[in-house]
């Protein structure tokens, strides 16, 4: 029989591509490599063909996947606590999704520790969190502001600040004459032009419609044959906008905007940031952001929203590795179920600006911000640190508040019968 720990996460599968589901699969990499722990995975946030349990070859017995639609039901946990003898419950993505987990805390966290891996709130503090955050035994946050919320949210929760990281040995600087090759073969159509990069989702709060529109006017300025923008994403996503409608309608169609939408392996990824000028993010909301700090590991500078952890990728409050646009303003979106998030939005006019700077900089200037966003990434978002912090947090809970056979740390509420 196994000593190993048993692990039941609940993310985006890792196999996605996504921000959630590369981080998940960094995690769970990183904790089997110990020996000491095994995972059981229900792989969630995308649409599955076959929801048969999947093994990857190259993880054995210590992985299985069971592909879900959403995160989960309540169901799903009972079965899978129970068949497994779970040890620990990780799970991860931004708190509207999972309510439905925290209202059965009482019935997992008797038999084995939940852990948060927060990824956003937004100020002013969300006092509605509250009770949500004391439903769990740990919280770990990804950005400095997340951990700042949950401290004067929930301060009697144990919780640590642990950021993304970039696995430096594909997100790298990349010789230019194979970059030049790689671009003159895949995109004739940057020729002579200075490419901004955006790979993001198409979803309302990435604002892709509002990019290309605000684009448009960029360059309408200096002229549609200096520049073009380059979108990794599905135009058609059923999440977002309908990007093609909006090229049509804008007479974008000869190649001032451009889509990628096949997936591709992570090196492609990384050779389409080298062969960028500039990479884009001007997000409503973003708990972290990771395509920006691959650009940055790519050598290649940003311009951000200052909103999440973004505003802790742009700088480090000497240097500066692009351009941070300061919100213009707050919006509330809400439901009946989350009452309130606030949402930063920069103006059109700032972001502008913040194009004709990249644009008006020599290739020597862009070079040196691309230097230092090198090495930031390297100082405080290294894959190595990463790794051990993981193994070093988990360690620590397990310890802390027990498993499975020796739980502790922690008394149920019990209703008497009145």
């Amino acid at each position: 029989m196994s000593d190993k720990k048993t692990i039941l996460v609940l993310a985006d599968d890792i196999r996605t591509p996504s921000g959630v589901g590369s981080q998940t699969r960094y995690f769970v990499e990183t904790l089997i490599k110990t020996g000491r722990y095994k995972f059981i995975c229900l792989g969630g946030a995308i649409r599955h063909a076959d929801y048969t349990p999947v093994k990857l070859e190259q993880f054995g017995d210590d992985l299985v996947i069971f592909p879900v639609d959403g995160y989960g039901t309540q169901e799903m946990i009972r079965a899978a606590i129970k068949a497994n003898r779970v040890d620990l419950v990780w799970f991860m993505t931004d708190p509207r999704f999972w309510g439905w987990l925290w209202s059965m805390d009482n019935e997992v966290r008797v038999h084995a520790p939940m852990v948060y891996h927060h990824v956003w709130d937004n100020t002013p503090y969300p006092m509605y969190n509250r009770s949500n955050y004391l439903s769990n035994d740990s919280i770990v946050c990804i950005s400095k502001v997340t951990h700042d919320i949950v401290k004067n949210v929930a301060p009697e929760v144990d919780s640590t600040y642990l950021p993304h990281a970039v696995n430096e040995d594909v997100f790298k600087k990349i010789p230019k004459h194979e970059v030049k090759e790689w671009k003159d073969g895949t995109l004739p159509k940057a020729k002579d032009k200075m490419v901004f990069f955006w790979n993001n989702r198409n979803a309302r709060r990435k604002q892709s419609g509002t990019l290309i529109f605000w684009f448009k006017e960029f360059i309408d300025k200096i002229g549609h044959d200096k520049a073009m923008l380059l979108m990794h994403t599905d135009p058609k996503d059923p999440n977002g906008q309908d990007l093609n409608a909006i090229l049509r309608d804008l007479d974008l169609q000869d190649g001032q905007v451009m889509f990628s939408t096949s997936k591709m392996p992570m090196e492609n990824i990384a050779m389409m940031y080298n062969m960028a000028d500039c990479t884009i993010n001007i997000s409503d909301a973003e708990g972290f952001g990771l395509g920006t700090l691959e650009s940055l590991s790519c050598g290649t500078p940003i311009i951000v929203n200052m909103t999440g952890g973004l505003q802790e990728q742009v700088t480090d409050g000497e240097n500066w590795f692009g351009i941070g646009i300061e919100p213009a303003s707050k919006a509330i979106i809400g439901s009946q179920q989350v009452p309130y998030i606030y949402e930063d939005r920069i103006n059109k006019e700032d972001f502008i600006n913040a194009l004709t700077k990249i644009y008006e900089m020599s290739e020597a200037e862009r070079g040196e911000l691309g230097e230092l966003g090198i090495k930031h990434v390297r100082e405080n978002y290294n894959f190595i640190d990463f790794c051990s912090k993981w193994v070093e947090t988990i360690d620590d809970i397990v310890e802390k508040h027990g498993s499975w056979e020796t739980r502790k740390n922690y008394s149920p509420i019990l209703f008497e019968e009145v």
